[in-house]
């Protein structure tokens, strides 16, 4: 029924695992004076990346070995776990706050983000969704309806956290899935209407994420307040020129940029290792886009097709409005870049992710 077992992407695995040895580079030299400074221990967040990287490897080479279609008897469980979970993180005195964002379930530094289980069970079970009822998707009631309606309530609960950032690349994740699935251009431009509008409402109400989108517009209006984050990244970038300072040089890392190893480590790297270090990263992430949907595009099996779409779509949108943001392209936003920012379950869960992907490669009839 399904073709045989090859190895797997060789170019696909090589990107992700630059990524994420750079990432662990860069997470060390961009935290090691609030490390120190906070901790007394400058080795405190690289210890702990490298931690959740070889438990993310271990997981990755696990995930590559169970055969992808397995997961379409695990969609619908997987998807209620995660809602379970999401429903669980906003519920108070369960869910842990940190600066304000209750988005961590767990004890003490032992925590996950539900909204990272969210992401691949959705993905997991639109791919599913959506190959099995093809033939409805050209009706919006019975075809598109039902999905938009779960994709709505995850995103609802990942606002209440709140977390627009996460809230938006998952919707985007679903869109692209949809276009993927053959869905009618009419209801896919509707629909990315609708979803504008959620968003500038999502702006509007909120008087924080409307400030931070003032100071996208004009971060100089309020330089030592909401424009702060935005033009110190900006000095960062640019003071890294064409070659950079070299490695562990940055001077925006000295308490200046805020977040420096988590949201805005790609500024760090743009300082440190220059234009090219910026552009060798991004190269990285286009060729793990490419690879990623030349996997969908060629299996002959939809569920696996358009589950290497959403993988790869939810992997690259992550890093498309991580570096967008940190470039002042976009209103800032709270979300990691995958495999180099600092972080635990979303680290994990993208290694997760890019296994299946691994996992479907291998079963693929040409390179």
């Amino acid at each position: 029924m399904y073709p045989r077992k090859k190895s797997p992407d060789i170019l696909l695995f090589g990107a992700v695992v630059l990524l994420l040895g750079i990432g662990v580079v860069m997470v060390y030299s961009a935290s090691q004076v609030t490390a120190y400074e906070r901790l007394d221990d400058t080795f405190y967040y690289l210890k702990r990346q490298v931690l959740w990287a070889l438990i993310g490897i271990a997981a990755m080479i696990s995930v590559m070995k169970i055969d992808y279609w397995k997961y379409k008897k695990w969609a619908i469980p997987l998807l209620i776990m995660a809602f379970v979970l999401l429903i669980a993180v906003v519920m108070p005195g369960i869910g842990k706050s940190v600066k304000g964002a209750q988005r961590w379930l767990g004890v003490g530094s032992m925590r996950i983000q539900p909204s990272e289980v969210i992401k691949l069970s959705l993905v997991i079970f639109m791919s599913y969704g959506l190959a099995k009822n093809r033939s409805r998707l050209k009706q919006f009631a019975s075809g598109m309806l039902p999905y938009l309606a779960i994709l709505a309530l995850a995103c609802l609960l990942i606002l209440l956290q709140p977390d627009l950032g996460t809230a938006v690349s998952l919707a985007g994740t679903v869109y692209i899935m949809l276009f993927a699935a053959g869905a009618r251009g009419k209801h896919l431009i509707y629909l990315a209407l609708a979803g504008l509008a959620a968003v500038c409402l999502a702006i509007v109400l909120e008087p924080y994420r409307m400030s931070r989108f003032l100071a996208f517009l004009d971060p100089w209006a309020d330089p030592q307040g909401t424009g702060f984050h935005i033009i110190q990244s900006l000095y960062a970038l640019g003071s890294g020129g064409l070659f950079g300072l070299g490695l562990g040089q940055s001077h925006q890392k000295f308490f200046y940029l805020p977040e420096q190893h988590t949201d805005f480590i790609f500024a760090v790297l743009g300082e440190e290792l220059g234009f090219f270090g910026g552009a060798f990263v991004i190269m990285l992430f286009l060729v793990f886009v490419w690879r990623g949907f030349k996997v969908a595009l060629s299996t002959q099996d939809p569920f696996a097709s358009l589950l290497a779409v959403g993988l790869t779509s939810m992997i690259a949108l992550q890093a498309i409005i991580n570096i967008g943001v940190v470039t002042g392209s976009l209103p800032i936003t709270g979300i990691p870049l995958p495999l180099i920012s600092f972080g635990g379950s979303s680290l994990v869960f993208t290694l997760i992710g890019v296994g299946i992907l691994l996992n479907i490669s291998r079963y693929i009839s040409s390179r």
